[in-house]
């Protein structure tokens, strides 16, 4: 099962494949994302270009960042059932589901890398990536987060986009880089990639740098039919 798409369908918002520059104008989302009660928090679908101006642009710091600030992986949404976040996010996220033995131990089972469009059957060959960086939220916090904060967004399950199950070797090619700096190679999925980057960083209250901003503004002309669903993180 697709992770996301309960999510969805609490919102009542169809599921729509991402069009590229040359596809039929189909509408799309980022998928929604949850975490706030009552409707009030949830966040009618956005078209790209109005998600994008209601994000801060500041410049950058990168000065005092450690990846341990954020911690992970926490236990999960489940604490008994002996997965962590990372884990459970790969079981939520497969296609054909693994077997699960003591420990979370995962065998058999597949998964499609949306980065780069790839059959994964091995879970020891995925990476759990946060969508928006470690890194890249440190650069973007308009005020220094609390260590709770770091760790809600290091384990966010309560949105399908925070985290997302993709090969390792797209993972690490995508490293902490931005959209002006990277993208998925999967052409096709640029559209969904930039409203996803755009949704968490409205969920977070991150700002973009200017460089940023331009990139994903490129991005938004090609993706006139694509729209940003979030709800802010608590």
């Amino acid at each position: 099962m697709l992770r996301g798409l309960p999510a969805l369908a609490l919102c009542a918002l169809p599921v729509l494949a991402a069009p590229d520059a040359h596809s039929a104008p189909a509408p799309t989302a980022a998928r929604a994302t949850t975490g706030v009660a009552g409707p009030a928090g949830v966040r009618a679908p956005l078209p790209l270009f109005d998600a994008i101006d209601r994000l801060p642009v500041a410049v950058e710091h990168r000065e005092g960042y450690k990846r341990d600030l954020y911690k992970h992986w926490n236990r999960g949404l489940n604490a008994g059932d002996g997965c962590d976040t990372r884990k459970e996010v790969i079981l939520a996220e497969a296609v054909e589901a693994p077997q699960v033995a003591a420990g979370c131990k995962l065998t058999g089972g597949s998964w499609r890398s949306a980065y780069d469009d790839v059959a994964v059957t091995d879970a020891g060959r995925l990476d759990v990536d946060h969508f928006v960086p470690l890194a890249e939220v440190y650069d973007s916090e308009q005020a220094p987060w609390s260590a709770a904060r770091r760790e809600a967004y290091a384990n966010d399950q309560a949105s399908p986009d925070t985290l997302i199950a993709v090969s390792a070797a797209s993972n690490r090619s995508k490293a902490d880089k931005d959209p002006a700096e990277w993208l998925p190679s999967d052409g096709s999925y640029h559209c969904t990639y930039a409203a996803t980057w755009v949704g968490t960083k409205l969920r977070w209250d991150l700002a973009v740098d200017e460089n940023e901003r331009q990139a994903l503004l490129g991005l938004a002309e090609d993706c006139p039919t694509t729209t940003v669903v979030y709800a802010p993180a608590l």
